[in-house]
């Protein structure tokens, strides 16, 4: 049955995140706003998970996907692009948290300006200050400032957050990050999801820039959502390793630009 928005959320062992995601989801959304939530699970070990899926079942306009396997980021996400039938599509984290209801100021938005193919809105964290999510395309240059010099260059790095934009208007964003993009699911299955090339890191900066050379990619004001944003690759040695082999992809993909 077609429903206005689908959403899909990739777990891997980050079970009571995505309960308070979709609980929170469920809370703040209102009924008239039809919907499917896809939880696709990329860790899913015998009986670690009973609990989680006994919680997910409670829900009617929830299923849950056993992968099977550890798919990474975005070929999870495009585990549902054949079953997905809804005019819009919601790619979320799971340390995504809703205080409101930001889907419908978005679809709205959206439903009064087609040339708008995806949507950020504003995210924050728990202390409602807004995040560093919004961003220029990537160069060389920059990633290695956030991975190896941080504090260093603030004016780039200032300039590369899109630091000097005006946060109270909509405004077109050449990358915005993965936790929480709103697309046109016609325009996510036309574009065919992420590219799979990328196993985890990366690949947002990649589907925006497909999307912004056939649509446009707009920050969204007059929604807010709260994410928790662990940036595990600055932690992980094996995520670290994953962050850069997605950036040398990414540069060989699309020209290594260097500032």
């Amino acid at each position: 049955m077609s429903v206005q928005l689908s959403i899909s959320i990739v777990a891997y062992h980050n079970y009571d995140d995505i309960k308070k995601a979709v609980s929170t989801l469920e809370e703040y959304t209102p009924t008239t706003l039809t919907k499917k939530i896809y939880i696709v699970d990329n860790g899913a070990q015998t009986g670690s998970n009973t609990e989680f899926v006994s919680f997910l079942s409670k829900y009617e306009d929830v299923q849950y996907i056993d992968a099977k396997k550890n798919l990474g980021f975005g070929k999870g996400h495009n585990f549902v692009l054949p079953l997905i039938d809804s005019e819009y599509h919601c790619i979320m984290n799971p340390d995504i948290v809703f205080t409101e209801d930001a889907f419908t100021p978005i679809l709205e938005y959206m439903d009064n300006r087609p040339s708008v193919g995806m949507v950020i809105p504003n995210i924050v964290d728990s202390n409602g200050k807004r995040q560093n999510v919004y961003r220029k395309e990537l160069t060389i240059f920059d990633m290695f400032i956030r991975m190896f010099c941080k504090g260093l260059f603030p004016k780039r790095m200032a300039d590369h957050t899109l630091q000097y934009e005006d946060y109270t208007k909509p405004f077109h964003v050449p990358f915005g990050q993965g936790s929480f993009l709103v697309i046109r699911s016609s325009l996510f299955k036309k574009i065919k999801g992420f590219d799979e090339n990328f196993f985890m890191y990366v690949e947002d900066a990649d589907l925006c820039k497909r999307v912004n050379q056939v649509s446009t990619l707009m920050y969204f004001p007059n929604a807010t959502v709260v994410h928790k944003w662990e940036k595990g690759s600055h932690k992980n040695k094996t995520l670290f390793k994953y962050h850069i082999q997605s950036a040398k992809y990414y540069f060989h993909k699309w020209g290594y630009k260097w500032i």
